[in-house]
């Protein structure tokens, strides 16, 4: 009897894992009538084309934190020239998190940021190519990642803010061209408008960074405009083709107005 019992509860756990598999691989997007209501103000009237041909994103089914969820970009053709790549968060209060803009030695596209995610949501990524403009994308179940308390005591966060750091990876051989990796972590509390003060319990007014570019040498590598959907102490990792700088510049400016500009030597190695 026994037996009988624990063979039926492994026989329940494969159907619900593998149940759980085919929803995760045959519906990576989820019907979705808010982005009925999004899409106008998104892309307008655009014919949006299917960009799992070029572009795959990866999320996790269901986030660890909903505070820091990793968006990974990858590009599966790299005949495709992707220009800019819109990262919306349908159910999160302000849906656009970030646009992305990319530059020719950014492709093929290897790209990772870190989102907050509020509620149970498609993220959707629309690409903008030479060829039109086309959408892949995740479904995340995720929670509360919006007004998560900040990790930090805002005053530390605010005497920190602007601090980076650059961590470099191996040398990546692509095609006939050297190809680097790197990491770029940005000390700011970008705070959401939705997070508590932890002792006045008062609502932490939104202070976010809006603006970045990085750059080798006098190259453009990409810029990012972000929202409040962008996790605190953003995160940035990516592949480019390296032109021989010795550092990588990263300037951002946020919505109080402050400019930060870090010279960072590609010197460490992991």
């Amino acid at each position: 009897m026994a037996r009988k019992i624990v063979h039926a509860i492994a026989l329940s756990a494969l159907m619900t894992s593998s149940a759980l598999a085919s929803e995760i691989i045959e519906n990576p997007l989820q019907d979705s009538p808010t982005w009925e209501d999004l899409r106008g103000d998104v892309v307008g009237d655009v014919t949006l084309d299917d960009a799992r041909a070029f572009l795959s994103v990866d999320a996790p089914y269901r986030a660890h934190d909903a505070a820091t969820v990793p968006i990974v970009l990858k590009q599966i053709d790299p005949a495709v020239d992707i220009d800019k790549a819109v990262v919306v968060i349908d159910e999160n209060p302000a849906p656009i998190a970030a646009t992305l803009g990319f530059s020719d030695a950014m492709i093929p596209l290897d790209f990772e940021l870190r989102v907050r995610v509020n509620q149970y949501s498609n993220v959707r990524v629309i690409a903008e190519t030479n060829a039109g403009m086309a959408m892949t994308g995740r479904f995340v179940k995720a929670s509360g990642g919006c007004s998560a308390p900040a990790t930090r005591d805002p005053e530390l966060a605010l005497a920190s803010m602007g601090q980076m750091k650059l961590r470099m990876f191996e040398d990546k051989a692509q095609m006939s061209t050297p190809r680097r990796e790197a990491q770029i972590m940005i000390r700011h509390p970008n705070y959401s408008g939705l997070q508590r003060d932890q002792i006045t319990q008062l609502f932490i007014p939104a202070h976010f960074i809006d603006h970045m570019e990085v750059w080798q040498g006098d190259d453009l590598l990409f810029t990012m405009d972000g929202g409040i959907s962008i996790s605190e102490n953003p995160v940035f990792r990516f592949s480019y083709r390296d032109n021989g700088a010795a550092n990588l510049t990263v300037k951002a400016t946020d919505t109080e107005g402050n400019s930060f500009e870090r010279v960072l030597p590609k010197t460490a190695e992991s």
